[in-house]
């Protein structure tokens, strides 16, 4: 039997300092959102679209990223997608998609935080060419 293949790398900007945790074991968990930006052509015009990412790392990674990271710093994070389910207090069914990480890379000078001067551009993306 073939097995599935569950791999997410992302390199974006952080949109707060993460929030960290711990449970009642007193393993540290730290969550925090980076945003990825691309460019999209819409007729004859270039805009550039934004994705929000959350993010979860776990024990030694956690502590890691609530110690070093800052809002608007550029990171990598390497790691899988995860969806979590459950009833709210009205007894609604909610969700949410996350990256569970096992791999952050600060990106750019030491101690820096980057601005939208110095972002990387990715190359322009034509509708034409997305195959969905």
């Amino acid at each position: 039997m073939a097995r599935g293949l569950n791999k997410v790398m992302l390199i974006g900007h952080l949109g707060a300092d993460p929030e960290i945790r711990y449970t009642q074991s007193g393993t540290a968990v730290a969550t925090f959102k980076i945003a990825t930006n691309y460019n999209v052509k819409r007729g004859e015009e270039w805009v550039e679209d934004t994705e929000w990412h959350r993010v979860v790392a776990w024990e030694r990674l956690a502590d890691i990223a609530s110690q070093y990271l800052k809002k608007g710093m550029l990171v990598y994070i390497e790691g899988k997608m995860k969806t979590r389910t459950w009833e709210d207090q009205d007894g609604n069914k909610r969700w949410i998609t996350e990256v569970l990480a096992r791999d952050i890379q600060m990106l750019g000078p030491k101690g820096a935080q980057t601005s939208s001067e110095s972002e990387l551009e990715p190359p322009p993306i034509e509708e034409e060419d997305v195959p969905f």
